[in-house]
């Protein structure tokens, strides 16, 4: 299948009335068709890895086009400066959300692009960081203790931002980061701790919120499980 196919493909699979249910969620209307999830990893199972496919989809600027870009792009041909502009085009959390787990946390710049996008200003790469550190440390079982711990730092850094979608980001990160194991789990209470007693709104909630999962009866269950 050729782009121009698969767009109408797409297309065919529009919803206005799912459009307008995706804008109640926050994702961004323009240039949306409304095509569920599950249809685009369908679409993307049939296409395929395809390196160049992938950049033409994301050229077009459509909202689920660019999801499947993701889907279907090839890790080791992925470059720091496609990386750079894709994240420049990020318009909605979904968009983000689905780029950095199909795609950047499993990229040899995983870690240098969290480190330089948790400084970075512009919220939807701010929150790329800490979605890409929430894949990996769901994804990437093989990852050491160590690389995660490295990032709680940035994690408290981070948690004074209050944009919503950064925050949620900064906490969804700091969660996944403490179901790993038992060890990572102290440490993500600790840091929680830790960042509870910044005087900070965001902060709080930040803390509250990745409390009550971390030391809840399930992440408990969870964990002993892996002992």
């Amino acid at each position: 299948m050729d782009c121009d196919h698969i767009i109408k493909e797409l297309k065919k699979h529009s919803s206005k009335e799912s459009v307008r249910g995706m804008e109640r969620f926050g994702i961004n209307p323009s240039r949306t068709l409304g095509v569920a999830i599950p249809i685009l990893r369908k679409l993307a199972k049939q296409i395929g890895r395809n390196h160049d496919l992938s950049l033409q989809l994301w050229s077009t600027g459509i909202h689920e086009a660019r999801i499947l870009a993701s889907m279907i792009e090839e890790y080791d041909m992925v470059t720091e400066r496609q990386m750079e502009e894709w994240v420049g085009g990020f318009d909605s959390w979904d968009v983000c959300d689905q780029c950095c787990g199909n795609l950047f946390d499993k990229t040899k710049f995983v870690h240098k692009k969290i480190h330089e996008w948790s400084k970075r200003k512009e919220e939807y790469v701010k929150r790329a960081s800490f979605a890409m550190i929430a894949w990996f440390a769901f994804h990437d079982r093989r990852a050491k203790d160590t690389e995660f711990i490295q990032f709680l730092s940035i994690i408290k850094a981070c948690s004074t931002d209050e944009r919503k979608y950064v925050k949620k980001a900064v906490n969804w990160a700091l969660r996944q980061i403490g179901k790993r194991n038992i060890i990572l789990n102290k440490e993500a209470i600790r840091i929680s701790l830790e960042i509870q007693k910044i005087p900070s709104t965001s902060a709080r909630w930040i803390s509250s919120d990745a409390l009550r999962e971390l030391r809840g009866e399930a992440v408990k269950r969870k964990l002993n499980k892996l002992r």
